[in-house]
């Protein structure tokens, strides 16, 4: 095999930044399964790694990029022969380990799962950890009892790739869903998807809400953290679901028990990054059936391989929505 094109994340006296590179075979990590790569996709992590402006790279020089799919090229594991399609997203991909942001690709065979049936390469990454962790916050909740019939769920960070992919799969479930957002201007995008009220964030005081506030939500999927998260729980019918997900307005959360043992409210963590077999393919098979999102192809655009550099400052400023997905070798 020659040599190949990367995007690779380095660290030169405390200042991050990336660039393409040819790079060698020999310089792959060590794993089971060698693949070449067809499409990648940017997440909020991937371009807080690629810029720098999040210490998520724990391993310096790294090819960046959570999500891969493609086709195997070699292999030492016999669950996935040369020529098969597949997927590998999170675990330590594109944060310490060569990621998706390369024409190949060498990974360990636990972190690797087929191609569903009904599904191509490119929708995989339309999904890509994005609908992954949509998806497994659904899965959690609906675990936890949440249906249709309990009331209205909520989505915050609404027009995030996360986000927009759980209010369109909620809404096409048939839960009656609230889109938070900090955009107004999103509003239609947000009501395509099937969003049933648009909330806008500084519509909310975050210093002024009581432990219980009125119960309006049977389920909550909590992209922000932070006070947000605490102004959720206050909000939730009894015996409501929170999954939660992200962090994007911080880690710290100053609540009281009060929802959790006056409503029975659960606070379930979401996992996407390490969550193993055999759950882990059970959620893209529901991707690819009763949780696949409708507007998937609507909320998606892809982007060349030598454009992605320029691709990061709009995740890093706020202003991405939806899905991007990277051309790396196609179809």
């Amino acid at each position: 095999m020659e040599s190949f094109k990367a995007l690779l994340i380095e660290d030169s006296n405390g200042v991050v930044a990336h660039h393409f590179t040819m790079m060698s075979p020999d310089r792959l990590d060590v794993g089971d399964v060698l693949i070449k790569v067809a499409y990648s996709s940017i997440n909020y992590k991937d371009a807080l790694a690629a810029t720098g402006a999040g210490k998520i790279i724990r391993r310096f020089p790294c090819v960046g990029g959570i999500d891969l799919c493609g086709i195997v090229v070699e292999s030492g594991d016999k669950r996935f022969p040369p020529g098969l399609k597949v997927i590998a997203t999170s675990f330590d991909i594109g944060v310490a380990h060569h990621g998706g942001y390369a024409e190949f690709a060498r990974v360990p065979a636990d972190w690797v799962v087929p191609l569903p049936a009904n599904m191509s390469l490119f929708e995989s990454m339309a999904l890509g950890t994005a609908g992954f962790t949509a998806a497994l916050g659904i899965v959690r909740m609906e675990e936890n009892g949440l249906h249709p019939d309990k009331g209205p769920v909520i989505v915050t960070g609404a027009t995030g790739g996360v986000g927009s992919l759980a209010v369109d799969m909620l809404s096409a479930k048939g839960y009656r869903v609230t889109a938070l957002t900090g955009k107004a201007v999103e509003a239609d995008y947000l009501r395509m998807l099937g969003a049933d009220e648009i909330m806008l964030r500084d519509s909310i005081d975050l210093d002024k809400f009581r432990p219980l506030e009125r119960a309006r939500w049977a389920g909550a999927v909590d992209n922000l953290g932070g006070q947000y998260l605490a102004w959720l729980a206050s909000g939730m019918m009894q015996g409501g679901t929170i999954a939660s997900i992200g962090l994007a307005a911080g880690m710290a959360v100053n609540t009281t028990v009060a929802p959790f043992i006056l409503r029975g409210v659960s606070l379930l963590g979401v996992d996407s990054g390490y969550i193993r077999e055999p759950y882990r393919s059970g959620v893209w098979d529901r991707l690819a059936s009763d949780l696949r999102p409708p507007h998937l192809a609507d909320m998606t655009r892809s982007i060349a391989f030598d454009d992605l550099p320029s691709a990061f400052d709009a995740f890093i400023n706020g202003r991405a929505k939806g899905r991007v997905v990277v051309e790396i070798a196609g179809e």
